[in-house]
């Protein structure tokens, strides 16, 4: 047997934010909803006396060669080290002999390409068609790619970027505005650069909401992408019901860890109250946004759907240019 070695070098060359990656991540979603993949929950361990975490996702998918079983790990004083917060891998087995066929030495940037095309699904069934104006909270990498994400589906001209250090919220804009092309800046009210707002997205990992419903103005849709855990919260509950339209990317798993379980242990929506997943939008079986008034907010915490469709693009691209160390293993 023979397994291919991926380097994160490797990877970034050959996955990119693209419109293929988006329309990947809409047919993962799509997939799910029709029953054609096999998810777990996600396993999930908290090492608070190191201030980390570590994550396992994975999701077999009909159709797909192979399945990604992911690690994602999180340790969040390596600033102090001078190392990133965010790190993991991929290992991919193969879909009818379950053997692993590759290892996607990746650093997480398969999650965060991902999780800023889920962003880009999202916008492109929920936000207006001619949104011009995107607000971001937050000032980290999955910043920069939300806001990149959107300008591949909607015609985004103005962009503000709220951080709680103004250095680093100005940072973010002015990279932002170069690399993008657009106009970017940095906003010293969080509350003010919503309401001028067409889209929001929310990338913090926020314990307490910093998005309030008084700031939305209709025919805004909203994108919370921060919270993947039970302890974090960036929507002020009485947003999910004040929203027209509001989605999941999985129900089940945003009631333990996302907006949706901020919401139901505030008694804002019940437990039971049934809420439609972004894959019935993406497979036609949803209405996505009806009228330009309709205020729409999506709770995307992660699913393992979304790393095996992105990885078995990743790993079909780099097969196809002959990338990666191939290692025998009999």
């Amino acid at each position: 047997m023979t397994v291919r070695i991926l380097t994160e070098a490797e990877l970034r060359e050959v996955a990119r934010l693209d419109a293929r990656a988006v329309d990947t991540i809409a047919g993962a979603f799509a997939a799910l909803h029709r029953g054609e993949a096999v998810m777990p929950p996600v396993l999930s361990m908290d090492l608070e006396e190191l201030n980390a975490e570590v994550d396992v996702k994975t999701a077999w998918m009909r159709g797909l060669d192979s399945f990604a079983v992911k690690i994602s790990s999180g340790f969040f004083n390596n600033a102090l080290h001078g190392l990133p917060s965010l790190s993991g891998m991929m290992a991919m087995l193969d879909s009818t002999t379950g053997r692993v066929s590759a290892v996607l030495l990746d650093n997480g940037w398969l999650t965060d390409l991902r999780t800023a095309a889920a962003g880009a699904v999202a916008a492109r069934y929920l936000a207006r068609q001619d949104a011009a104006v995107a607000t971001v909270i937050g000032t980290g990498l999955q910043a920069r790619l939300q806001l990149e994400a959107l300008t591949l589906v909607r015609p985004i001209e103005h962009a503000f970027i709220w951080g709680r250090d103004p250095d680093k919220a100005r940072a973010c804009a002015r990279d932002c505005g170069e690399r993008l092309g657009i106009a970017v800046e940095a906003a010293d009210d969080v509350a003010d650069a919503v309401r001028t707002a067409d889209i929001v997205v929310t990338t913090t990992p926020a314990r307490e909401p910093l998005l309030h419903a008084a700031a939305l103005q209709p025919g805004v849709h909203v994108t919370a992408m921060g919270s993947d855990a039970p302890d974090k919260n960036e929507l002020e509950p009485s947003i999910l019901v004040r929203a027209d339209l509001f989605v999941c990317d999985r129900q089940s798993q945003c009631a333990s860890i996302g907006e949706l379980r901020a919401a139901i242990a505030a008694g804002t929506i019940p437990s039971g109250a049934r809420v439609p997943e972004i894959g019935a939008i993406t497979a036609g079986e949803h209405a996505a946004r009806e009228n330009d008034q309709q205020i729409t907010v999506a709770d995307l915490t992660g699913t393992g759907v979304q790393d095996t469709a992105i990885a078995a693009l990743a790993l079909d691209r780099a097969t196809e240019r002959g990338f990666g160390a191939i290692l025998s293993t009999d």
